[in-house]
């Protein structure tokens, strides 16, 4: 046996020696894990649960960061397990069974524009169970829809993580050809002047408030898509995540305060102008301008051909005539 044996034998032997440690000591390969899952409550408290698989050695388990409480090490059975805590991560000891490690963690959840948001980062596979009062779920920047599921799980996981509680809905009532319409719009921004243009078939609205969320609900009868956004006359990011066929989800995040603007791409001759530069357009005119100078020349190709003819007809007409008037006088 030679000395690193030894000096590892020895530290194994000081950890067991205490019945709940908190060395401060990193050790060990890392461990394999079946399962993490981050639990949010309804008063947006925090419980995370990893599973790891069973092993003959001492394993290391990287720990989510933050604020962490009640840190517990257990077997399959509930019962409480020696380990040794690293800080931000721990060891767990050679066992049969699965080991299941459970803790709180706080200071990771924070208020922005109206909206519950963690910058995660933690590369494993994570569960994440939300509250049932979350209206609105963001994950890098992307909306998401949970339907009948649980949670949204994360492979190899860094994203934002973006919630709402109780977003406020508004109602607004829509009447075209005797026909009723509801259009639902989820925000916490201020909304005015509101209205739709049944002859340019355009949704009209002020929003009041920088980097606020505006969700609306459309009936599709009413306006169709594929569609454009505008913030003024700058056309703007938009994503369309949910259609059930007769209404269209269409989610926004303006940067600041103004009119918005929703219309429908079929409607050509309705759109607003962009800002953005349309290189289409350019090529389009350079052709049509190509097309009308080559109608030109071949006009003048034309005209100039006809009158080489004309002169040569009349040089010949004219020779003729000298020839003839020659022999009369020789006859003569």
């Amino acid at each position: 046996m030679n000395l690193k044996h030894i000096a590892f034998f020895m530290i194994l032997l000081f950890i067991i020696g205490i019945p709940t440690v908190y060395a401060q000591i990193s050790m060990g390969e890392k461990a394999e894990q079946k399962s993490v899952q981050v639990v949010i409550n309804s008063s947006n408290e925090i419980h995370v649960k990893h599973v790891i698989t069973s092993s003959t050695t001492p394993k290391q388990v990287n720990l989510i960061d933050g604020e962490r409480t009640n840190l517990k090490v257990l077997d399959k059975l509930g019962n409480e397990m020696q380990f040794g805590d690293s800080g931000g991560s721990i060891i767990v000891f050679p066992s049969q069974n699965q080991t299941i490690i459970e803790y709180d963690l706080g200071n990771v959840l924070f208020l922005k524009n109206n909206m519950l948001t963690w910058d995660f980062k933690y590369l494993q596979t994570t569960s994440f169970i939300l509250p049932e009062e979350a209206d609105l779920i963001f994950t890098n920047n992307r909306p998401v829809k949970l339907d009948e599921k649980l949670g949204i799980t994360c492979h190899g996981c860094q994203m934002l993580l973006e919630y709402s509680i109780n977003m406020p809905k508004i109602l607004k009532n829509v009447q075209v050809d005797n026909k009723k319409f509801v259009i639902e719009i989820g925000t916490f921004a201020e909304i005015n002047k509101f209205n739709f243009d049944q002859n340019t078939k355009r949704i009209n609205f002020q929003v009041s408030g920088d980097k606020q969320i505006v969700t609306l609900v459309i009936p599709q009868e009413l306006l169709s898509g594929p569609y454009n956004v505008f913030l003024g006359d700058k056309k703007i990011a938009f994503s369309e995540y949910i259609n059930n066929g007769t209404h269209v989800w269409l989610n926004m995040r303006p940067d600041n305060s103004g009119d918005i603007s929703i219309t429908s791409t079929t409607d050509i001759g309705m759109q607003k102008p962009t800002t953005q530069d349309d290189s289409s357009n350019v090529n389009q005119n350079n052709n049509t301008g190509f097309q009308n100078t080559s109608v030109y020349v071949i006009i003048g190709i034309i005209i100039a051909i006809g009158f080489a003819a004309a002169i040569i007809i009349m040089k010949k007409k004219k020779s003729a005539s000298s020839t003839e008037l020659n022999d009369n006088k020789l006859e003569n």
